[in-house]
């Protein structure tokens, strides 16, 4: 694991919608993680297609994640787990092109690791309520499911720093990227 890495968030349309931009990027900051490029935009299918990559082995670990939930709540299932990736991947593509986003970069020690933590687990009923997550939503894959939609929780945030490196270039040109020192980095990793 690098010390020093980065992570993509994505501040989801719900999240947008609800006013939630200041608090989600307050979060992080209050973590000591540094906000070092951020954009609004309306994303394309195009960009969002690149984010979810139509990629075999990603496709197969959602469906296989999404097979053995429902099959842990007796559910019939008759959708390979490709098929199940592929319409899941379908749904997230919809939803994060329906309405605007915020899209920030964030770097730190341990960045990913701590973004994700700060963002809670993805379904919001689940999560510590001390989470992004947690705190600013109630939804559940169950209604999710029973709505035809994906989960809305807020945010996403990059699963790990390889990942979060390839996503933020989906999202960010390398010149939309800053460096600069935070007034308490000293305190904090000196």
């Amino acid at each position: 694991m690098k010390i020093m890495d980065r992570a993509l968030v994505l501040v989801k349309p719900d999240g947008v919608e609800r006013a939630l931009i200041g608090s989600v990027i307050k979060r992080f900051e209050d973590a000591g993680l540094k906000v070092v490029g951020i954009k609004m935009l309306k994303p394309t299918e195009d960009v969002v297609g690149r984010h979810y990559t139509d990629d075999k082995e990603w496709l197969l670990s959602v469906g296989k994640k999404a097979k053995q939930s429902a099959i842990e709540k007796g559910q019939d299932v008759k959708e390979t787990e490709m098929e199940i990736g592929q319409r899941i991947r379908s749904l997230l593509v919809r939803e994060l092109t329906k309405g605007v986003v915020v899209a920030f970069v964030l770097e730190g020690n341990a960045c990913a690791e701590a973004a994700r933590k700060i963002a809670g687990g993805t379904e919001p009923r689940k999560a510590d309520p001390s989470t992004i997550r947690g705190a600013y939503s109630t939804d559940s894959y169950a209604l999710a499911d029973a709505k035809k939609r994906p989960v809305r929780n807020i945010v996403h945030v990059s699963e790990n720093a390889e990942i979060g490196e390839k996503e933020i270039k989906v999202w960010f040109k390398e010149s939309e990227l800053f460096k600069y020192r935070r007034a308490d980095e000293e305190a904090m990793y000196g």
